[in-house]
């Protein structure tokens, strides 16, 4: 019967060499025989998630508009470019409403 002043021990079998091994559930964890990482996938799927995190964001999508564009060509983008700003205000806009209205 175990002492009950002992806490359990977490372990589990290492995929790779199939032995028994101690585990505190972390994605890095390795095995103690092996030296193989346990969970191989999660500490893929870590990796890739924190490079993603680290990846510089996509600027705003508006319509660009080049100095060598024609007038009639600058006037409709400059009528488009209005056209995106006004609906991502009125989704703000929806945003902050419901946010309000919840809390």
């Amino acid at each position: 019967m175990p002492d009950s002043d002992t806490p359990f021990a977490a372990t589990k079998k290492c995929p790779h060499c199939g032995l028994w091994t101690e585990w505190e559930q972390r994605p890095t964890d390795r095995c103690q025989h092996c030296g193989q990482v346990l969970e191989v996938r999660r500490a893929a799927s870590d990796q890739q998630r924190q490079q993603q995190a680290d990846a510089p964001l996509a600027p705003v999508l508006l319509i660009e508009i080049k100095p060598d564009d024609g007038p009639a060509t600058r006037f409709f983008k400059h009528l488009i470019r209005g056209g995106q700003l006004a609906f991502a205000a009125i989704i703000a806009f929806l945003v902050w409403l419901v946010t309000v209205v919840a809390a």
